[in-house]
């Protein structure tokens, strides 16, 4: 998929997440999500910040990487610290005042993506991405945190092909959750099959593979972003590769995590 094709679907994605959080009481916003210490309102700041992030690094890679040198400062004081250092500024502006720096952040990013080409590649934090799995990253934090939110509400949101890239990277960072637990990567390959809400059915992998994990790419996207426990899905997975892959995929950069615990949804 074209760079320009991929920006559209972010576009849409966070577009699709303003018309959930846009109609919500101002006194909504302080509800807490699963994610923990994290409300509402720090589940947008944390996509406004990291707008304003991405449309740095895209636009003024130098000034990016000063924003990296203070962020690692901030870090050392736990995360509370980095909290404080990443979500304070948009905390402060209320409800609607976020709502409003995030939609002008998020447009800013969107007309620095336009100046991307399909080979160009974008500082960030660790290695440099390409330009296409950088904007793939960024719909992933969107529908991930907007994942979050929809919980907080006890709402439901229909699913979307845009799930498609979310997938796309779940499967390819299979060896970067085993490397960033200082793991060796797995040499054996899985088939991944995932029914797409159009259902249109999606495939990775050799195709005759002893492993497999077959199902919904709902379910799988909500597993490899941690957003629920493998077994609180209906995926049918086959292999203990598979197994040992799914309960601790990770498909977000950053230091390891755990998503929710077995048992729980």
């Amino acid at each position: 998929m074209k760079v320009h094709e991929i920006a559209a679907d972010l576009t849409d994605e966070q577009d699709a997440l303003d018309d959930i959080v846009a109609p919500i009481d101002d006194t909504v916003w302080a509800t807490d999500t699963p994610s923990p210490r994290w409300s509402i309102t720090d589940q947008v700041a944390h996509l406004a910040y990291f707008d304003h992030a991405a449309t740095t690094a895209i636009t003024n890679p130098d000034r990016f990487r000063s924003m990296v040198d203070d962020l690692m400062s901030a870090a050392a004081g736990g995360a509370l610290a980095i909290d404080e250092f990443t979500l304070g500024r948009y905390r402060a502006l209320g409800p609607q005042g976020l709502l409003a720096e995030w939609r002008a952040g998020r447009s800013r990013q969107a007309e620095a993506a336009t100046t991307l080409a399909d080979d160009t590649r974008v500082i960030w934090y660790g290695p440099s991405m390409g330009a296409r799995s950088f904007l793939t990253a960024r719909l992933m934090e969107v529908w991930a945190h907007g994942q979050d939110i929809v919980d907080a509400l006890g709402a439901e949101r229909s699913p979307t092909d845009r799930l498609r890239h979310i997938a796309q990277l779940g499967v390819i960072t299979r060896a970067w959750t085993y490397i960033n637990r200082k793991l060796g990567p797995p040499e054996s390959e899985i088939d991944v099959v995932l029914t797409a809400p159009s259902g249109t059915e999606w495939r990775w992998g050799p195709g005759d593979a002893a492993d497999t994990v077959t199902g919904s790419a709902l379910d799988f996207c909500l597993v490899v972003t941690q957003r629920r426990h493998v077994d609180a899905t209906e995926l049918v997975l086959v292999g203990d590769a598979t197994r040992e892959w799914l309960a601790m995929a990770q498909a977000f950069a950053g230091p390891p995590t755990d998503g929710p615990g077995e048992g729980t949804t």
